[in-house]
């Protein structure tokens, strides 16, 4: 027997409630689609799924600003992800989603990150495995993790694609975890 169809209008009123579930719900209905359409937007699937997921934390995170008197919930959720995907081929960050977020004050933005990882390792062993990453992978990771950058803004920055800085990050820190322990 066949699911009923959802109701999302009734779903995003759930969500803006909290429920979770509902939320859950959305997602599993409408994802696919999402997921085609952001592809056709962003040609690259790990853009794409960005856009998705940036979608549905807004969705959770500003649901009770849906009115179904002024439109069809289906066109709200796909107007948010329309406005994402643009976002991210202006190459725009996420800080309106991590507004709450705060990168540690470690650094200046005049202080090379490269020299400040070195400062704040006293044993020396950060240093030494640092040393060992490829000088843009060692560039990446400082950015990130002493300035805060996000994976977009260091692909703006370095001029690589957003996967490629993803994949940079978590083989550096795969490697600083290894050559730490």
């Amino acid at each position: 027997m066949a699911s009923p169809a959802l109701d999302l209008n009734h779903a995003l009123g759930q969500c803006a409630l909290g429920d979770r579930l509902a939320l859950r719900a959305i997602y599993d209905n409408e994802a696919p689609r999402m997921l085609g359409v952001a592809m056709r937007l962003l040609r690259r699937r790990a853009l794409a799924e960005e856009a998705v997921h940036d979608t549905f934390l807004q969705v959770w995170r500003k649901a009770d600003s849906f009115d179904p008197a002024r439109g069809d919930a289906r066109s709200w959720l796909y107007a948010i992800l329309r406005n994402r995907a643009l976002n991210i081929l202006r190459g725009e960050t996420r800080t309106d989603l991590v507004e709450d977020f705060e990168p540690m004050g470690l650094a200046s933005d005049e202080e090379n990150a490269e020299t400040v990882m070195m400062r704040l390792s006293d044993t020396g062993s950060l240093k030494r495995c640092l040393e060992r990453l490829e000088p843009s992978r060692r560039q990446a990771i400082t950015l990130a993790y002493i300035h805060g950058l996000s994976h977009g803004e260091l692909a703006g920055r370095l001029g690589v694609p957003l996967g490629t800085i993803k994949s940079w990050i978590r083989r550096s820190l795969i490697s600083l975890r290894e050559c730490m322990a």
